[in-house]
């Protein structure tokens, strides 16, 4: 049962432990420390002696050689960096940290704008941005059973939610906000936060993987509809009914993305070497492509590009791969015959004589570009964005930066490589910084200041009356509601008083 507990008015996870990151347009994350009581499929592992005192307790650390100034900077980095995910278009990336979590603008290539740095709790291991608006949905470790929904612009919490399990993922557009849990699906109507479906006893879900498309007009949900086998369950949860299943593949699933109309659905298994994509509704296969042969890999993202031309993915490897989606229509190969269309021929007819596994591997399209990323195992997801009118590559990674990428949309090949970003201060970075807020003069501070340096000034505390509109059961009654004009044409403007969504009196 969901109940909505008090609501005042008044935001995310990257620690020492890994979380099994199996997601759809792109979210990943890391655990707690150590000991501390974390959501279902996160795993505690030790953390090294970083402080003098404890590398002194530590006899093995005391022999190991002093680090390097930047390799500690990169260590507190990674230590503070706990998920990240993009935005529905892909014009956002929020990170959640242990002290809080941080809205970042990725609409330019040469500059990255922290728009938003929320320390409203700590340990946030889902941050979830609607769009371009002031929304956000956040999960902490210290409480992964309750989704805080806020205003964060106006510093304010609209709503929050409790829940019978830990919560694992949380999905939402202009019309529904989803919650998974390890065994069911919280439907919520997002303009007043009513709950319209409980999906009960759904397969174990250990990793919260689903996906929502972005198209409001559909609302398709898609989660896995069987723990033992690659078996898709798709939703339509605006009229909260099931549409189709789809048999994807054998091994249980590992990644789903919707592309931004809805018609499209990419799935990855746990193998990671074939990546599929289908029609929605009706399920039918579109695509098939190979990431690989030699090796099995864990599908960190996929994301489709806006356009739904290219799907991209990336995996615990050094490599993203980049997938073109064309169809190849014999026409075009008897118009210009080439060598490989002739070889392509031969081997379409010899694949009849061969066993369906083989026969399927030679019909599975490569990638059509590449990025080889400079580090290897560490988490990181990966969006297909038009930046300054030209097609990127965008990676967030657990190192701590976002790396912008520029794909060769007619050639593809290698991509290029033009923009590294730092998504947290180094010490003295942070020190200089606070010196240019903090001048010895002793002048003013301006008069306007970010939220994130406002919420430590004394101000009246926050109300803990229950806001009107809402009811236990998370129906609406009598408030306000989300005005509909809201839900039109993105983005939504930040800097609009009256911006979604409604804050009670």
């Amino acid at each position: 049962m969901c109940l909505i507990t008090g609501i005042s008015l008044c935001g995310f996870l990257y620690s020492d432990v890994l979380v099994h990151c199996k997601c759809d347009r792109g979210v990943w994350s890391r655990g707690a420390e150590e000991g501390k009581r974390v959501p279902a499929g996160i795993d505690p592992s030790p953390r090294p002696p970083t402080s003098a005192s404890e590398r002194r307790r530590d006899p093995a650390a005391a022999m190991e050689p002093q680090e390097s100034q930047d390799a500690q900077d990169g260590l507190e980095e990674q230590r503070a960096f706990i998920c990240a995910s993009f935005n529905q278009d892909t014009t956002s990336l929020s990170v959640g940290t242990k002290t809080g979590y941080r809205l970042f603008s990725v609409t330019a290539v040469d500059k990255l704008d922290c728009i938003h740095e929320g320390v409203e709790c700590p340990d946030v291991y889902i941050v979830e941005r609607l769009f371009s608006s002031s929304l956000v949905v956040v999960v902490s470790l210290s409480m992964p059973r309750r989704m805080n929904v806020y205003h964060f612009k106006k510093g304010t919490e609209i709503c929050n939610y409790s829940y019978s399990n830990n919560i694992l993922s949380v999905r939402l557009n202009r019309q529904r906000l989803v919650v998974c849990l390890e065994e069911s699906v919280y439907i919520h109507n997002i303009k007043d936060m009513k709950l319209l479906k409980t999906l009960l006893n759904t397969p174990t879900n250990p990793t919260g993987l689903c996906a929502l498309s972005v198209n409001h007009s559909n609302s398709y949900l898609a989660y896995p509809g069987s723990a033992t086998i690659g078996e898709i369950t798709v939703y339509d949860a605006n009229n909260l009914s099931t549409l189709t299943l789809i048999q994807a593949h054998d091994s249980p699933l590992a990644a789903l993305t919707f592309n931004s109309s809805g018609t499209k659905l990419a799935s990855a298994s746990e193998k990671g070497t074939v990546i599929r994509v289908f029609s929605v509704p009706e399920g039918q296969r579109l695509f098939e492509f190979r990431r690989g042969m030699k090796r099995y890999v864990s599908i960190s993202s996929l994301s489709f590009s806006a356009d739904a031309q290219f799907l991209c993915a990336s995996s615990n490897t050094e490599t993203v791969h980049i997938f073109k989606l064309e169809q190849h229509s014999p026409s075009q190969d008897e118009e210009s015959p080439t060598w490989s269309a002739y070889m392509g021929k031969m081997f379409t007819a010899a694949s009849t004589y061969l066993p369906s596994q083989v026969s399927d591997m030679m019909h599975q399209d490569r990638a059509f570009a590449t990025v080889r990323l400079n580090m290897f195992g560490l988490k990181n997801i990966c969006a297909l964005a038009t930046i300054q009118k030209l097609p990127r590559l965008l990676v967030a990674s657990s190192d701590g930066c976002l790396y912008i990428y520029n794909v060769d949309p007619q050639d593809g090949g290698e991509c290029v490589l033009v923009q590294q970003h730092r998504l947290f201060e180094s010490s003295e970075e942070q020190v200089e910084k606070e010196e240019e807020e903090d001048p010895e003069d002793g002048s003013p501070p301006p008069t306007s200041q970010s939220y994130a340096a406002t919420v430590a000034l004394p101000s009246t505390p926050p109300s803990s009356t229950t806001l009107m509109g809402y009811s236990e059961d998370g129906g609406a009654q009598t408030g306000d509601v989300i005005p509909e004009h809201e839900f039109a044409a993105s983005p939504v403007c930040l800097d609009d008083e009256n911006e979604f969504p409604p804050v009670g009196n």
